[in-house]
């Protein structure tokens, strides 16, 4: 078990789209914390959710590439696990328009992964991106911030 998923033990956190590029391809800083992340997720010992949006974000790059052998991957990782995949609801994107109007530099993906944990009440979000950490609404968790250098 790695560091970050023994401080969320218990906790409903939200995952961004990053999380699961980084376990399923192996990223050679990421993997290993974010693999070990999902397999808590997986036994139950920590509630996750993300939004729909993440299913389109992580197929992109598989698809171009003609990599079903991720499509497959991500597929069964978004759909066949104790992860939570959200839809995409109007209330969801009133909420991710309120936050976009708050935080000009904030994109409409992370406004609507944001809203949705949000809506159903994360307590943690889990990311890489420093942009983040600005935001109110949620703390913000920055992998990059939770891995020990050697």
């Amino acid at each position: 078990m790695g560091q970050l998923s023994t401080t969320l033990l218990g906790e409903r956190i939200a995952l961004d789209t990053a999380v699961f590029i980084y376990a399923l391809e192996a990223h050679p800083i990421f993997g290993a914390e974010v693999q070990g992340l999902l397999h808590e997720i997986d036994t139950g010992q920590i509630h996750a959710l993300t939004s729909v949006l993440t299913l389109l974000e992580v197929l992109v790059q598989p698809l171009r590439h003609k990599r079903m052998d991720l499509v497959i991957a991500y597929r069964e990782r978004l759909t066949s696990s104790r992860l939570k995949l959200y839809p995409l609801t109007e209330t969801i994107c009133e909420k991710a328009a309120e936050l976009r109007a708050r935080y000009t530099t904030l994109q409409t993906p992370d406004a609507i992964q944001l809203a949705t944990a949000l809506f159903h009440n994360a307590n943690f979000f889990i990311t890489n991106d420093d942009r983040l950490r600005s935001l109110e609404e949620i703390p913000v968790v920055v992998l990059k911030d939770c891995i020990i250098s050697p």
